[in-house]
């Protein structure tokens, strides 16, 4: 197993040497507009997953993923030679759905937008529904009936049990 450290530095090294190569260009015309996003290699440096975006349609994405596929034994080839490794890693090209995901995101934001001035547009014409004013609110004891006859009642048997209760 490798130091994580060194295993960063290939990936790195890597995706450099990769990146490098297509920009140079291949001699495949299948080969789209292609972005190295990323590049993970093993903890024993024997296998490098690269991942890659292409930019245009569907028809290009799959065009440019066979082209890469073509291409996977002499991109290997020139990353072997140079790396300083004692294996070269085999390669796998993975598409990255980063595009995909970015809109996915960018569409649920509008939708969030959407309902949010829908709320606020709801909240601005709402009333309430029972008073203004939810709190309650202390009662006057004048107001209050039920404690008078209460309290009547109370003095009442105070002064029947002062009595003797007899009444």
């Amino acid at each position: 197993m490798a130091d994580p450290q060194r295993a960063r530095k290939m990936a790195d090294r890597i995706k450099e040497i990769v990146a490098r190569r297509l920009d140079k260009g291949l001699r495949d015309p299948r080969l789209g507009f292609v972005t190295i996003t990323d590049v993970r290699v093993t903890g024993d440096l024997q296998h490098a997953s690269i991942f890659y975006t292409v930019y245009g349609t569907d028809e290009e994405r799959t065009d440019s993923a066979a082209a890469l596929k073509a291409a996977t034994g002499m991109l290997r080839s020139e990353v072997g030679r140079n790396i300083t490794a004692r294996l070269t890693p085999t390669l796998e090209f993975i598409a990255d759905a980063v595009p995909e995901n970015a809109q996915h995101i960018a569409d649920l934001l509008r939708e969030a937008r959407e309902r949010d001035a829908e709320t606020a547009a709801a909240a601005a014409t709402a009333e309430y529904a029972g008073d203004a004013d939810p709190y309650v609110k202390p009662r006057e004891v004048e107001d209050d009936v039920e404690y008078d006859e209460i309290d009547d009642e109370a003095s009442d048997l105070a002064d029947d049990a002062e009595l003797g209760g007899a009444r």
